[in-house]
């Protein structure tokens, strides 16, 4: 079974060029435009890994990462954060990895492999 990524992302460029990535590399993606619908989105579908927007329109991603890891269902998502802000491996500590925009999309994918192992 293919393993699913939740992208949480609203830049709608960079979102479908997530989608399209993982999708050409065998995995199944659902995607988020807010925090909100990416919370949801998580509580439906049961990811396997979530990448995370730092800067959504209507929550700070930290503060996502926070309700996701109070969730006993959903706290054991790894999580990535892409983002274009400087500092963005302190924004969320315990997530598995940050990369900054742009991204290489080789290091990402080994990333996502490496954690989805």
């Amino acid at each position: 079974m293919n393993k699913k990524i939740l992208i949480i992302e609203d830049d709608p460029a960079v979102a479908d060029y997530l989608t399209t990535l993982f999708q050409d590399n065998g995995y199944v993606t659902f995607s988020a435009k807010s925090a909100h619908e990416g919370i949801e989105l998580a509580r439906k579908e049961h990811p396997d890994l979530i990448t995370l927007d730092l800067e959504l329109p209507d929550e700070w991603g930290p503060r996502f990462y926070r309700k996701l890891s109070a969730d006993k269902d959903l706290k054991n998502i790894p999580v990535i954060v892409i983002s274009g802000l400087s500092g963005i491996k302190y924004a969320v500590s315990k997530a598995v990895a940050s990369i900054s925009k742009p991204f290489d999309r080789d290091e990402l994918l080994k990333l996502v492999r490496e954690h989805l192992a």
